[in-house]
């Protein structure tokens, strides 16, 4: 099951799928532009707009090369049955169609903040305990309460499960194909998951192996470093103890096992500090699955 985890062993953080590092205004403003009621401010560092309504109320932040966007939405609070505080947070994560290039669509704003359908992070909360089977109009499974993978002899769960997996269905990429694995059928491994819900879920391109940002890779260590997005920290080798360059909507990265050396092996997105003051984020996990 996708689990919703304290944020303890962060190894390195790289926005996925075009996830980039957003924020509210902070000082180094280096253009602005008014259109409507909207400012456009741009930032460096990384380059971004950052829009703002006629009472200078944060709106939105768009970030150079990046598909994904943070709007100021409804207050929600995410909870899961094992984490003792919820994460309460009005940041709604929608998905651009191409790598946001400087210039802000209106429309689409305006479209995008009037959208009540689940964002990214509402809908990576349907594959946790006790989410509901969701069918789409194909009748492929779009969410339900994941495994991790089947349950083997030891007691551990088999890692692979990747989307097409968890569908049914064969994957194609190029020349290449990939059955599903009957067994993995209802599964998803964590960069499964993080396959599932930015590409079969909100359109971000995949593919198997890494290409220099043009998909999204099938392992955590190449999504690490070789996804869509920028990463607004560095993987330095250890573990990241302030937490205040993170983003809802941004992947962590974990180096979690320990019977495969120090490279990166794990990966989730992250929600924001709990009501407890906890980092949180979710992810797929072989431990604690069903």
């Amino acid at each position: 099951m996708v689990v919703l985890v304290f944020a303890v062993a962060v190894a390195a953080v790289a926005p996925s799928s075009g996830v980039a590092k957003v924020r509210s205004p902070t000082a180094g403003t280096s253009t602005t532009a008014t259109a409507t009621t909207y400012t456009f401010t741009r930032y460096s560092n990384p380059s971004r707009t950052v829009v703002t309504d006629s009472a200078a109320s944060w709106i939105a932040t768009f970030t150079d090369g990046a598909r994904s966007v943070a709007l100021a939405g409804p207050a929600r609070r995410f909870a899961e049955a094992a984490a003792t505080y919820p994460v309460a947070s009005s940041t709604w994560i929608r998905v651009l169609a191409r790598p946001f290039m400087g210039q802000v669509d209106v429309a689409w704003l305006n479209a995008a903040r009037a959208d009540s359908s689940p964002d990214v992070l509402a809908t990576a909360l349907q594959f946790a305990s006790g989410g509901r089977d969701l069918f789409g109009a194909d009748g492929l499974l779009l969410a339900t309460d994941a495994s991790y993978g089947p349950l083997q002899a030891d007691g551990t769960r088999q890692e692979g499960s990747d989307w097409n997996d968890f569908q049914g269905v064969t994957a194609t990429y190029g020349t290449v194909t990939d059955p599903a694995e009957p067994a993995q059928l209802r599964s998803l491994d964590c960069s499964g998951f993080m396959r599932m819900l930015w590409g079969r879920r909100f359109g971000v391109p995949l593919g198997l192996d890494p290409d220099g940002g043009a998909t999204l890779p099938r392992r955590a260590a190449q999504q690490a470093s070789s996804a869509p997005g920028i990463a607004p920290i560095a993987n330095a080798g250890r573990q990241v103890t302030d937490f205040r360059r993170l983003q809802p909507g941004d992947l962590v990265f974990f180096d979690a096992s320990t019977d495969d050396g120090t490279s990166i092996d794990h990966v989730g997105v992250y929600l924001g500090a709990d009501e407890g003051g906890r980092q949180r984020f979710v992810s797929s996990r072989k431990s604690g699955c069903r």
